[in-house]
């Protein structure tokens, strides 16, 4: 189990409103107690629907806000080079007075990659241009000019500016299989636990990656990459999910319901009241359940779309900071 962390809640942005909208959106997530505003990285309008492109959008998020961090969840890899993305990242986190948090993954969603023209490689491949691509966006924060060749990136010399108001900007790293997680327990300041598969190129919703069991492995493969560091690094990791609330004063019939939905035969009701991603039942039953799988499995940081922001805000008043 890692150190507690304090809790914090995050709001996924799913709803590209109409400008005016979508501005009393942003400062009604920054009312209701959130700590983040996020943003997806996707340009076809494929599984999320229509999306507004992350780093625009932010910038105005945090510009129009005073304590809201913003961030994305997640960047493919693939879509920038490393300096560019590390080059926008410290530009944002520089001029929204440190607010920024840089979510990065592999990517993942095959029709966007094939709808855009872009190679859709091997996981394997596009994994491995993600672990090239961490050092040289920390590189570019850094003070020292930027030096690396290798089969995915070459860069010669290059100083990095903008510099990160705390050195650097916080990453979050979303994984769910074993090799990504391990390369978040060695790279990331957060890791965004994956309770679904993506290795197809779909996203796929299957009761056996939200298990309880499965989720406390892919916590061991967090810790097992973050202790090749060292024996310390672990603890300072901040686990994050994207759950899903269900309120309800009758926990039974919603579980039930919750199964046939996702028609998840051979899973029982209590598997279900048991995953770190599912929480069933009154606000004060949810509260109770997020702090004994805190206990047990160590996520703090919990992500919700912009449509049940409102519906969990009680929530949110009375865990964050605790």
């Amino acid at each position: 189990m890692s150190q507690q962390h304090h809790f914090r809640f995050g709001v996924i942005n799913e709803q590209p409103l109409p400008r005016d909208a979508w501005l009393v959106q942003v400062r009604r997530v920054e009312a209701l107690g959130f700590s983040t505003f996020l943003l997806r990285d996707h340009f076809a309008d494929d599984f999320f629907g229509a999306q507004y492109a992350p780093f625009s959008a932010l910038a105005t998020a945090a510009a129009i806000t005073t304590r809201l961090h913003v961030g994305t969840m997640v960047i493919s890899n693939d879509f920038r080079h490393p300096i560019i993305l590390a080059n926008e990242a410290a530009t944002l986190d520089v001029l929204s007075g440190g607010r920024f948090e840089l979510g990065i993954g592999a990517g993942w969603l095959r029709a966007e990659f094939e709808a855009a023209g872009l190679t859709y490689d091997p996981n394997g491949v596009r994994v491995d241009r993600l672990e090239a691509a961490l050092p040289i966006i920390k590189g570019f924060w850094s003070d020292q000019a930027v030096t690396y060749s290798g089969k995915h990136y070459h860069i010669s010399n290059l100083t990095g500016f903008p510099k990160p108001n705390a050195k650097r900007v916080p990453i979050l790293i979303g994984a769910g299989h074993k090799r990504m997680l391990s390369i978040a327990g060695r790279e990331a300041d957060i890791v965004g636990v994956l309770t679904s598969s993506v290795a197809s190129g779909e996203i796929k919703s299957v009761s056996a990656e939200r298990l309880a069991e499965s989720v406390a492995q892919k916590v061991q493969w967090i810790r097992e990459g973050a202790q090749q560091v060292s024996a310390q690094r672990f603890e300072q990791i901040e686990l994050s999910l994207i759950p899903d609330f269900i309120l309800s004063d009758q926990r039974e019939a919603a579980a039930q319901a919750y199964l046939q939905q996702r028609g998840w035969q051979g899973t029982t009701p209590q598997q279900v009241f048991d995953m770190p991603s599912v929480f069933i039942g009154t606000v004060d039953e949810i509260i109770a359940d997020l702090v004994a799988k805190r206990q047990h499995f160590g996520f703090s940081y919990m992500v919700v779309p912009d449509s049940q922001m409102e519906s969990i805000a009680p929530i949110v008043a009375r865990l964050t900071g605790c």
